[in-house]
């Protein structure tokens, strides 16, 4: 099995920072793209950043600018740096990671648990 588990949530003023990070474990062979999804009450999922293996990535347009995310291949871990955090970026933070759990095996889609994270004076 594989877990993602992430970390690094919590309550923030507006303009403020947090970073998050997703640590991926368990049967991995490699890891394909790895990325962090967001949910607000009320609000379907939304694509908040992804990164590939090779380090390439992609940002919702409402984060791009703000946000960076990162990756430690070694580490099977994936980062999210929020700076100039708005209220609106108010939601569950979710990991999610294409793994391969063995060599020339297909590659499986996973989910961690999610981390809260507020934006609030």
């Amino acid at each position: 099995q594989v877990q993602l588990v992430e970390s690094g949530g919590g309550l923030v003023q507006p303009g403020g920072s947090l970073s998050l990070s997703c640590a991926a474990s368990g049967s991995i062979f490699s890891i394909n793209a790895m990325g962090w999804y967001r949910q607000a009450p009320g609000k379907q999922r939304e694509l908040v950043a992804t990164i590939t293996s090779g380090g390439s990535t992609n940002y919702a347009d409402s984060v791009k600018g703000r946000f960076t995310i990162s990756r430690d291949n070694a580490k099977n871990t994936v980062y999210l740096q929020m700076n100039s955090l708005k209220p609106e970026d108010t939601a569950v933070y979710v990991c999610n990671a294409d793994v391969r759990r063995r060599s020339y095996g297909p590659y499986y889609n996973y989910w961690g648990q999610g981390t809260q994270v507020t934006v609030s004076s």
